[in-house]
């Protein structure tokens, strides 16, 4: 079973497959972005209707995520258009939310949804640890690990890719595409791997550095995060994270890549 499963992943790689920016990684993505954007704008609003959005207007904390959120935006789009992909990202109509939860989270969304729950600021602590976070999470959507993730989901589950423009319609593959992104929390079998989290530290700290936020900040950041646990089960957001030493180490080595991008207070 498990040989014809490659077999077929195979075959439809030799027609859906992609590079990650930066890191020039070859990944499967069988579903097309346009439906990944459509699917993701379905699923922001619905989240956002149903759970309390902080005000921008009357919040610091807000405006504070609001403007981090556009100032990795903004290098995100000059580093893509310089290296002529801008075409993967023209369609990006970036939002920028922080949502009341004690949960400690954050999630980006096909097309720039991004989302950052109030549990999460006690432990960044300030704006550019804050930044770290979301050019983490910014990067798994320009890597397009929610998409490779929700391919690999669709393939095991047998559901017909060829159709795509309709998997918003199809409740499985709604489950599949909120399983792949965190949506709420729910972080089941199609959470983020752990390449795919060593990844988007690699280029979450590329993207910080370029939008003038020290990515040396995302060392202590990811310590404070680990030490959370206190030998208790880890945040959710930590769950399918490396362990606290390989990620550091991962870090301490991307440090002097990370910095050639860096220009202090560059927005």
């Amino acid at each position: 079973m498990k040989k014809y499963f490659l077999l077929f992943t195979a075959s439809l790689g030799l027609a859906a497959c992609s590079r990650v920016p930066i890191t020039g990684r070859s990944q499967l993505n069988l579903v097309p972005e346009s439906t990944m954007e459509s699917m993701a704008l379905q699923e922001y609003q619905s989240f956002l209707s149903s759970n309390k959005v902080v005000s921008q207007t009357t919040s610091k904390d807000a405006e504070m995520v609001r403007r981090v959120g556009q100032r990795i935006a903004a290098a995100v789009t000059r580093y893509m258009n310089q290296n002529n992909m801008g075409n993967e990202i023209a369609n990006y109509k970036w939002e920028f939310n922080l949502v009341d939860s004690k949960e400690v989270n954050a999630w980006c969304m096909p097309g720039g949804k991004v989302v950052v729950y109030t549990g999460l600021l006690p432990v960044t602590q300030n704006e550019t640890a804050l930044a770290c976070v979301m050019g983490h999470e910014i990067a798994h959507a320009i890597a397009r690990h929610g998409n490779e993730r929700m391919s690999q989901g669709l393939v095991m589950q047998g559901i017909q890719v060829a159709g795509a423009v309709a998997l918003n319609k199809n409740p499985t593959a709604v489950n599949i595409f909120n399983q792949a992104f965190g949506v709420g929390g729910n972080m089941g079998m199609l959470a983020f791997s752990r390449g795919n989290e060593l990844e988007a530290d690699h280029l979450g700290v590329i993207f910080m550095a370029m939008a003038g936020y020290n990515p040396q900040e995302a060392i202590p950041f990811w310590q404070r995060m680990a030490n959370m646990s206190n030998g208790q089960k880890p945040p959710e957001f930590l769950s399918t994270h490396p362990s606290d030493a390989t990620r550091v180490q991962k870090l301490q080595q991307l440090m002097p890549e990370a910095m050639k991008y860096y220009t202090p207070g560059r927005g």
